[in-house]
């Protein structure tokens, strides 16, 4: 055989070689994006499920105060607002927003019913303050959870060699959901009897 073509072959076997490397990382490397999106997704669909359950409640809660509280109609507007703006809130820079609003809403309502020892005492408050601190403590839980699949993702598509592919193959860099009121996610609305 002839030393040329043998050298032409192991260059074509070398570059076939490197391609198929190259492609497999590359496989791997989406795939991997692809995993982290879906589990950031699923996480922000924990947070809409559990802020829908909140809503759910803060009418209630609003009627169960207000019926001891019919004086305070500029509290009650402010958390009928918050409470749609967190519903209307598609993405988590405008939930972000929404729920700093609803977490200072609801600090109001209860700092109202502080004021009324027989509503203190109604078992209906009672137990409706209790599915509401539950729904908090899952809020924090998925937003959590969000967050970290979001810092992760985020790091993945920054990171070379994945920044020279993730964005032309539809991976932006997702949003933290946070909010203007930090002490409000830190501890949600309670209320101490």
């Amino acid at each position: 055989m002839d030393t040329g073509l043998i050298t032409t072959l192991i260059v074509v076997g070398v570059v076939v070689v490197v391609l198929v490397v190259v492609g497999i990382w590359l496989r791997v490397s989406y795939t991997g994006l692809l995993s982290l999106k879906g589990r950031v997704d699923q996480a922000w669909g924990d947070i809409a499920t559990q802020v829908e359950r909140r809503a759910e409640l803060v009418p209630t809660i609003v009627d169960t105060v207000q019926g001891y509280a019919t004086h305070e109609k500029a509290v009650f507007t402010d958390v009928t607002a918050a409470r749609a703006e967190t519903l209307n809130a598609g993405d988590a820079d405008t939930a972000s927003a929404a729920e700093g609003h609803m977490q200072k809403a609801l600090k109001s309502v209860f700092a109202i019913a502080e004021g009324y020892p027989q509503l203190q005492s109604s078992q209906a408050f009672l137990q409706l303050q209790t599915e509401l601190v539950d729904t908090e403590d899952k809020i924090q839980a998925a937003r959590r959870s969000y967050n970290g699949g979001v810092r992760e993702l985020n790091t993945k598509i920054r990171a070379f060699p994945n920044s020279t592919f993730a964005k032309r193959r539809g991976f932006d860099q997702a949003s933290f959901f946070e909010t203007s009121e930090p002490a409000a996610i830190a501890e949600p609305p309670r209320v101490q009897f």
